[in-house]
């Protein structure tokens, strides 16, 4: 089953795309490398909300959460969209905006990692291995 978006959401969505923040950017150029097989979609139209990004093939939904998340009733409003998501079948995994910055890779590695636990409970997805240094593979 595919993860759809509400009409408001994908205008969002697109908009979105536009205003990304620097953390969610460099989140971006180190997903795009798809060195294991996984395509990852930014500001994915999900239901009535708006996924920072999303790999349909493990469905499994990134947040980079600047300090905006820790205020007010952002911690509330981000349990139920994770609720919504987890009864999607989704697994939401968040980020501090300043973690992302300062240790991108280290981000990734968790990304990838949960991913592939991911895939071990779904057999008929197989993640790519990166190639070879050097490119030879």
């Amino acid at each position: 089953m595919r993860l759809e978006g509400s009409d408001p959401a994908r205008q969002s969505a697109r908009r979105l795309r536009g205003e990304m923040t620097p953390p969610e950017i460099a989140l971006w150029l180190a997903l795009r490398r798809k060195e294991v097989g996984l395509r990852f979609r930014r500001q994915y139209a999900a239901g009535p909300y708006v996924l920072d990004f999303y790999c349909a093939r493990v469905k499994l939904a990134i947040e980079v959460d600047g300090e905006a998340h820790e205020r007010g009733d952002r911690p509330r409003r981000d349990a139920v969209r994770d609720a919504w998501l987890q009864e999607q079948g989704v697994l939401t995994l968040r980020f501090a905006a300043r973690d992302v910055l300062r240790n991108t890779e280290g981000v990734l590695c968790h990304i990838i990692a949960t991913a592939t636990e991911r895939t071990a409970s779904a057999p008929f997805v197989r993640l790519r291995r990166p190639p070879p240094p050097g490119g030879v593979g």
